[in-house]
């Protein structure tokens, strides 16, 4: 079981998200099978998606939204004692991902690295082994990220929503000046086999509406309230929110479930004009969040992954952030998407 433990030598110290550019509505997708697009986006409450391009993948992803946490922390990258990259699309399947975006951010040789995958969680597990390096006193400083290129079948359900992005935080000692400090954190996981995708196979399978709702909502939900409970707090102790996106729906199905008011879900409720960025998702939740932050509020997350399990971790806010500068978004046709995809 995992300790009821209060974090006290852990704090973000950086923070950076990246979304590609290039967007594709969810009603060109729609078109593009002769289906309604009034009712796919209805069904889903998702309007458009980022799409990586040609010469953009989970590393690439990654290493952008890492220079802007790098730039934010205000420390050279050699003070990193670890990078943690949590993604389900690793561009290779033998060769880590951390160690090219180490060697891109100059970080140098005196680091550990270790790719994670866990769907769509990640992400947020490296925050939890980066915050219990940093506790034990191995490294002072480290780097969590979760990014995705995500993977979808022409035609298939996820095509609607899955998305492109990058999430990372930089995690200090106290030695570091903190943005936000780390409370506690819990994890809830089962063998569910709603998501899946087998070595060798481009596109993933999964359960539709047999698994998948009940999936999420299980583990989101019984993370969220397990947290609540050993943490001895209420929802309504947090000003901000962020549940896994994987669309509209299920994470304000889930915060109505919690007693979540949809002011404590809106700093970090990207999925509208992002898709799901699949690991990037709850990562770039909490970036957004903390770009609108005041010091003494108090953010819960909560990720999900498929397979399944959810993480929760709690944060209190120290210093008030400026947001990222917003890149120029550019919308592609379908057929354009189905060639930068690589389909056609």
């Amino acid at each position: 079981m995992i300790n009821n433990k209060s974090f006290t030598q852990v704090g973000i110290i950086g923070f950076g998200g990246y979304v590609p550019a290039l967007r594709i509505k969810v009603s060109e997708i729609a078109r593009a099978h002769g289906k309604s697009a009034e009712q796919v986006i209805g069904s889903l409450g998702v309007n458009e998606k980022a799409v990586a391009d040609r010469d953009e993948d989970a590393v690439s992803l990654a290493v952008e939204a890492s220079r802007i946490a790098l730039a934010r922390a205000k420390i050279k990258p050699d003070q990193l004692g670890a990078i943690l990259v949590g993604s389900e699309s690793h561009p290779y399947v033998v060769k880590p991902s951390g160690s090219i975006v180490g060697q891109i951010l100059g970080v140098g040789s005196d680091y550990l690295t270790v790719d994670l995958e866990f769907a769509c969680k990640a992400g947020t597990s490296a925050i939890i082994l980066i915050a219990g390096l940093i506790e034990s006193g191995l490294i002072d400083a480290g780097l969590a990220v979760g990014s995705d290129v995500a993977q979808s079948r022409p035609g298939d359900a996820l095509e609607y929503t899955a998305g492109a992005g990058a999430g990372a935080l930089i995690l200090g000692s106290k030695k570091l000046k903190w943005l936000a400090q780390l409370n506690q954190v819990t994890s809830f996981t089962s063998d569910t086999p709603d998501f899946w995708r087998r070595e060798g196979e481009t596109y993933p399978d999964h359960a539709g509406r047999f698994t998948a709702a009940p999936a999420y909502f299980k583990h989101v939900i019984g993370s969220t309230e397990k947290f609540l409970s050993q943490t001895k707090t209420k929802i309504s102790s947090y000003d901000h929110v962020v549940l896994h996106m994987p669309n509209a729906k299920f994470p304000l199905r889930a915060a109505k479930k919690l007693g979540i008011s949809e002011s404590q879900l809106k700093a970090g409720f990207l999925v509208p004009e992002t898709g799901n960025p699949y690991s990037a998702s709850s990562m770039l939740g909490l970036v957004s969040v903390l770009e609108q932050v005041k010091p003494k509020q108090r953010v819960l997350v909560t990720s999900y992954g498929s397979g399944a399990g959810s993480d929760t971790l709690s944060f209190t806010v120290r210093v008030k952030s400026r947001p990222s500068k917003q890149t120029k978004i550019h919308y592609l046709d379908y057929t354009q998407y189905l060639k930068i995809k690589g389909v056609i």
